[in-house]
């Protein structure tokens, strides 16, 4: 179970052009085993910043892919005939 999260999770998808981990948390899904990793620590306002980015960018793609989906669907639309009682 934990190998088919892992895989949703680090997936890129079409719509977004980036995974689901990176849209909800703002960074890559890590993969090493020690946890106690050294380095800078990331500044509350500069981690808000950089997701506000991101997510701003997955934004702008999905309304992108909705309006293709939408001039894609609407190339077979046709008119209703519209019906009366009696």
């Amino acid at each position: 179970m934990a190998t088919a999260e892992f895989a949703v999770n680090n997936k890129v998808y079409s719509a977004t052009k980036v995974s689901l981990f990176i849209v909800n948390y703002g960074r890559e899904l890590w993969m090493e085993a020690d946890i106690r990793r050294k380095g800078k620590v990331e500044k509350v306002t500069e981690f808000m910043e950089r997701m506000r980015k991101v997510q701003e960018e997955a934004g702008a793609t999905l309304r992108k892919a909705e309006e293709e989906m939408k001039r894609q669907a609407d190339k077979e639309r046709q008119e209703v005939e519209e019906w009366r009682k009696g």
